[in-house]
């Protein structure tokens, strides 16, 4: 991977804000909701419909690219109307409001990342395996923002993060305008219809573990920062904290593209959902120790970097030709869309009943029922499923 044959430094530029937006939603909007006075039900329901968003929106726009293949403009337009949309946020705070607000912000922010992800895989060609040293530019901004949005909400306050937010869209926007779109190829017409594609059992399986694993996040997502907050941690230290899981995935993103070949999707996927499940019985148990917070940060590596690693990896071999776009919008829709936003729904319903210990706890036993899917439906060593489009090791894309 070099600057010969990628535009390396674009598209890790884009990931950066990316993560960098998502960086400043996921520790502190359940925080700024909180500041603006709104129970845990209803703090639930409005991060839900920031992911439930991307049930909808990435299949409307994978459909669109897939039969235009123009992803780039796509991405382009949804960052733009993101940024615009986003702004919304300054002009009210009830409930109803917001609800609408956030609901157009994401169903542009989410249209973007799917297709781009299909635009980096369309680079990469033959070494898809590398996608992860691209993509950790993405756990690089994802830091950058939770250290800095940390340390100026301690000083200035919460309702500070709108007004941080937008600079961070406009960087998103113009990495955006910045990146070429992949070589296109000339596909199979006899390429699998997409449904008979989905409803192979491995895929299945495969949906419904990821849908799992995420949905152990939603109390993560929904309420970590909240909750760190209840046992005394200041807004710089809860910026720490999620930093570190971050960094964990960064070394891990580097080491990823040995590991998949050496262990296989299914050893690795079933390991990362296990420590997953061991993540959460530590934030639940002792949140009041640091150190051992700090380790179940460190799991962040597995939860979420070898987990979105070979899921991305897998999604990209099943889904090939005409059905990438609608592929890579799958994966994300079932997962990151409707996955968090289950676990985000029923966190809310539970956080005030059970507490936040046991709604951990009861993350980690759904975690194991996705270890056991992950087991049954992945492939093993050496039984990786082959693309249909091997042509594309020959990109002839410019160089950065």
């Amino acid at each position: 991977m070099t600057a010969q044959s990628l535009p390396y430094w674009r598209m890790s530029a884009f990931y950066l804000f990316f993560f960098a937006v998502l960086g400043g939603l996921a520790p502190y909007w359940g925080l700024y909701l909180d500041h603006l006075g709104f129970s845990a039900v209803q703090i639930g329901q409005l991060i839900a419909i920031l992911h439930a968003t991307k049930i909808i929106a990435p299949n409307v726009w994978g459909w669109i690219a897939d039969r235009t293949g123009r992803r780039m403009v796509i991405v382009r337009l949804g960052a733009l109307v993101a940024m615009l949309s986003f702004c919304g946020v300054l002009l009210g705070s009830g409930y109803w409001w917001l609800v609408a607000v956030i609901a157009v912000f994401s169903f542009f922010w989410n249209a973007a990342l799917p297709q781009f992800e299909a635009n980096t895989m369309n680079h990469l060609g033959a070494d898809a395996h590398r996608y992860s040293r691209v993509r950790l530019w993405g756990s690089v901004g994802f830091i950058l923002a939770v250290l800095a949005f940390g340390e100026l909400i301690d000083r200035f306050g919460v309702a500070l993060l709108p007004w941080l937010m937008l600079p961070v869209f406009a960087g998103l926007w113009l990495a955006g305008q910045a990146t070429p779109q992949a070589a296109q190829y000339q596909h199979d017409r006899r390429h699998e219809a997409l449904l008979k594609v989905i409803l192979k059992p491995q895929v299945l399986g495969l949906f419904l573990a990821c849908f799992l694993m995420q949905a152990t996040h939603g109390p993560y997502y929904a309420f970590f920062s909240i909750y760190l907050e209840a046992h005394g941690y200041s807004g710089a230290m809860i910026g720490v904290l999620w930093a570190l899981g971050v960094m964990a995935e960064i070394v891990l993103f580097l080491f990823m593209h040995r590991l998949l070949p050496a262990f296989g999707p299914r050893v690795l996927m079933t390991v990362a959902i296990l420590l997953t499940s061991l993540r959460w019985v530590l934030i639940g148990a002792l949140p009041q120790n640091l150190a051992v917070l700090l380790s179940a940060q460190a799991l962040h590596a597995a939860s979420f970097g070898v987990y979105h690693a070979v899921g991305i990896y897998m999604v990209n071999r099943y889904f090939t030709g005409r059905n990438q776009g609608r592929g890579q919008a799958l994966y994300s829709s079932i997962t990151f869309g409707a996955g968090v936003a289950v676990g985000s729904l029923v966190a809310g319903l539970l956080w005030d009943v059970l507490g936040g210990s046991m709604t951990f706890y009861v993350a980690a036993a759904v975690a194991l029922v996705a270890a056991l899917a992950a087991v049954i439906s992945l492939p093993g060593y050496g039984r990786l499923p082959a693309a249909a489009v091997q042509a594309r090791s020959d990109n002839s894309v410019q160089a950065e």
